[in-house]
Order: structure tokens, then C-alpha cells, then sequence
């Protein structure tokens, strides 16, 4: 089983392997620069409203966890 995004620890690191989801979220997740094959990290977990705190190619962008869940990762 392929791990998600939304299972790894503050601090991890890992490559996006495939979007998952509705087409209008994993556009939005594109034009936010996460694209299959890129390296992502996250830097924190919040502890109110399940968000994730990623570091995407120089940038925090911030992910909800159960769309964390849709988001396939290899670790690195």
C-alpha cells in the first residue's frame, strides 16, 4: 500500500506520486505547484481544524488532512 501524505510526522520529507481526488481539487493542488514527482516536507501538523503545514518548492502552502488522505507519496 502506497503511504499518503496526511501519515507522515512533522518533518518528514517524501515525493508526490499521484493526485487523487475531485478534478477541480487536484487542479488547484497544480496551480500550487504540486505536481507528481515533486519533493514536499512537512513542516507541522495544527493542532485545531486538521491542517498541514507543507514546505513545497520554497513555499508553506497548507493542506487540509482528508485531503492529505487523496495525495499518494514515496518516502525519500
Amino acid at each position: 500500500m502506497t503511504p499518503t501524505l496526511d501519515t507522515l510526522p512533522p518533518g518528514r520529507s517524501a515525493r508526490l506520486v499521484r493526485l487523487g481526488g475531485e478534478r477541480a481539487f487536484r487542479r488547484r493542488l497544480m496551480e500550487l505547484g504540486l505536481l507528481p514527482g515533486t519533493p514536499v516536507r512537512v513542516v507541522r501538523r495544527a493542532d485545531v481544524g486538521g491542517v498541514l503545514e507543507l514546505e513545497v518548492r520554497g513555499c508553506r502552502v497548507t493542506v487540509r488532512n482528508r485531503d492529505a488522505r487523496a495525495l499518494e507519496v514515496e518516502l525519500v
